[in-house]
């Protein structure tokens, strides 16, 4: 959360607390994913029974579905500390090893985007997570030697939204693999459910479906598309939301019935509109909306692909007949690309 105020504004130290505890703290907080959580209990069980730090272990999938907090959750459930980093910071074998140097025993180690961290690292990671201990090199060229230094047992929980660019030596040294899928409605509106009591907004029942409907399956959209309906309910001087105080707020913010933002729609317009259709290389694609490729194909493409709406093809990117429709534009006659799907 970004604390945003002017210079010498008191900070509301009770609402940084409610925002911090949206957070589940345990597996029986933690709502969806139920076979995830299942696995995860019975592993981080047999862990505390044997008295042993539970198995590493790797989550992958697309953002905003919970990997950080479930790693907070085996710490919790562990009893032990927890030591956050991301792969990008990682970029040199020495940084890990200076981070794995200073664990504690039991001690959880959570590495974010894991596949992105540099080689050399990823490298030395291999000896760690299964011996507990790294190889440093000490000098250069032919009077180097290597140094054993023994690590004090830990619990390496990675996560990564892109799990095919782990190398396999990688991927295999972790105990338990889990990949988590998207929410159903019927799950966002138990989380929408827990967060408005803990932020003090009154929801009805219908005012909390429309919400995640427009969540695209992902409990940290869901958060934040509450979070600004409580902001629109705070300026008006409202306490609880109506369908027409959640449509107001939402649409105030570009996000449409069916979770499509700003981004989204430019995507689809330049599709329809301006390549008839497709298809369009992700390159050229990302030109056309001024955002870069990256963005594109791993926040845009999939909530586009999933509803159907966008379609991926050896020649590139095509718009389906649903795109049309949402767009408000009639289907082109000369649409490519839907015999390559």
């Amino acid at each position: 959360m970004v604390d945003v105020r002017e210079a010498g504004e008191p900070v509301d130290e009770t609402e940084l607390a409610i925002e911090g505890a949206l957070r589940p703290s345990s597996l029986a907080e933690f709502v969806g994913q139920q076979k995830v959580r299942g696995q995860m209990q019975l592993l981080l069980d047999a862990a505390r029974i044997q008295q042993r730090p539970a198995d590493h272990i790797l989550l992958s999938g697309p953002p905003g579905l919970g990997k950080t907090t479930l790693a907070m959750i085996v710490a919790y459930e562990s009893g032990r500390p927890l030591r956050l980093s991301s792969g990008p910071a990682i970029q040199h074998a020495g940084d890990l090893a200076a981070l794995l140097s200073s664990l504690t025993p039991g001690e959880v180690l959570f590495i974010d985007e894991v596949h992105r961290m540099a080689r050399s690292a990823e490298e030395m990671l291999y000896l760690a997570m299964e011996d507990f201990r790294i190889d440093i090199m000490v000098g250069k060229g032919a009077g180097a030697t290597s140094i054993p230094l023994d690590l004090a047992p830990f619990t390496l929980v990675g996560a990564t939204t892109r799990s095919g660019l782990l190398p396999n030596p990688l991927r295999d040294r972790f105990g338990f693999t889990a990949h988590l899928e998207y929410y159903e409605p019927e799950e966002l509106e138990r989380v929408i459910e827990r967060s408005a009591a803990m932020i003090g907004v009154t929801l009805p029942p219908a005012a909390r479906a429309e919400i995640a409907r427009r969540s695209r399956g992902t409990p940290r959209i869901a958060n934040r598309l509450l979070r600004r309906v409580r902001d629109y309910l705070v300026v008006h001087g409202r306490t609880g939301a109506d369908i027409a105080a959640v449509d107001a707020a939402l649409d105030l913010y570009d996000v449409d019935r069916i979770g499509l933002d700003r981004l989204d729609r430019a995507v689809l317009d330049a599709l329809v509109r301006r390549f008839r259709g497709g298809p369009v290389g992700l390159g050229t694609l990302s030109v056309a909306v001024g955002e870069e490729a990256d963005t594109i194909e791993s926040v845009v493409e999939p909530y586009l692909v999933r509803i159907g709406f966008m379609g991926r093809t050896p020649r590139g990117r095509i718009a389906m007949p649903e795109a049309y429709a949402h767009m408000g534009v009639p289907a082109a006659d000369s649409v490519l690309g839907f015999d390559d799907l």
